[in-house]
């Protein structure tokens, strides 16, 4: 069973082999969200299924605002707010099922985009229970790179399954239990997004710029080497030590924007031996969206 990583030489071995595995391909683009399905329709493993993050991985039509988000009627009350709502799982379970997967497989994700996607969908079958998923380390590059085969076909649709979902093997946090445990020892936050949205300098997407207090910055790029894959262990394990500054890994929550870049280096610390941590789902968009909360700016936490 892979649960973090698998390379791409171990995943064309068990693409070769008979054992149950499904492989996802999650290529997005926040600034063109059609131009991720279009990739994918252009070149992708062989058999992966697309997950899309704003349908598929999101509840649909999720806003930030004061109370939460609003979803269409279909959808039930997601499970997180900000911009890209975790959907419920009982819906989530759902699109598992329609898409073909079962619980007894092995779940491959990737996408060409620095493993800034795919580690949504990663943490999303953890949060169902299901451990039996892991990130290809370096993406569609390291596929292709390795001699994988690469198709544009139209794959076929898959038999509906009955996914179960179990018991959550990843802590999801929310605004109030964030909000809860501001700057105190038992909660330390760590902020995936750039450096200058971090500080305050710049914010394209959300009406207040900055950072939530105490939160310190650790961009999620920061966890690929040159090659594009994940640093080996033990130095994402002294990088992130360095960090932490003698802080207890276990209270880590980790955020970023919307959700959904924070989750590299929730993967990170889980290679590195630092893990299970905690995802705050709404982040920034949920925080800087819901009135009388604190906010920094600058380049201290």
């Amino acid at each position: 069973m892979h649960t973090t990583l698998i390379s791409a030489e171990e995943l064309i071995a068990l693409h070769g082999s008979d054992s149950p595995l499904m492989v996802f391909d999650c290529t997005f683009d926040l600034m063109k969200p059609e131009a991720g399905a279009q990739q994918y329709r252009a070149a992708h493993i062989p058999g992966a299924v697309y997950a899309n993050l704003d349908t598929d991985l999101s509840a649909k039509h999720g806003v930030a605002g004061a109370h939460g988000v609003v979803v269409a009627q279909d959808e039930g009350p997601p499970a997180s707010g900000g911009r890209h709502p975790l959907p419920s799982r009982e819906k989530f379970a759902g699109w598992l099922s329609s898409v073909g997967f079962a619980n007894n497989m092995q779940a491959v994700v990737y996408d060409r985009n620095g493993a800034n996607y795919c580690g949504r969908l990663w943490w999303m079958l953890k949060w169902m229970g299901h451990d039996a998923v892991a990130v290809l380390d370096g993406g569609l590059q390291a596929w292709q790179s390795a001699g994988g085969e690469i198709t544009g076909r139209e794959e076929a649709s898959h038999f509906r399954s009955n996914f179960v979902a179990d018991k959550p093997l990843l802590a999801l946090a929310n605004t109030k239990t964030v909000a809860a445990h501001l700057e105190q020892a038992d909660q330390t936050l760590i902020d995936a997004r750039a450096a200058a949205r971090y500080r305050g300098e710049v914010e394209p997407l959300d009406p207040i710029a900055g950072h939530i207090p105490g939160a310190l910055n650790r961009p999620f790029t920061e966890n690929l080497g040159p090659d594009g894959k994940f640093k080996p262990a033990a130095q994402l394990r002294a990088e992130f030590e360095a960090l932490l500054a003698g802080r207890d890994p276990t209270t880590v929550v980790h955020q970023c924007g919307s959700g959904v870049s924070a989750l590299p280096n929730l993967l990170a610390m889980q290679i590195a031996g630092l893990g299970p941590t905690a995802l705050y789902a709404g982040s920034w968009s949920e925080w800087s969206n819901t009135p009388g909360l604190p906010t920094r700016q600058g380049a201290q936490p």
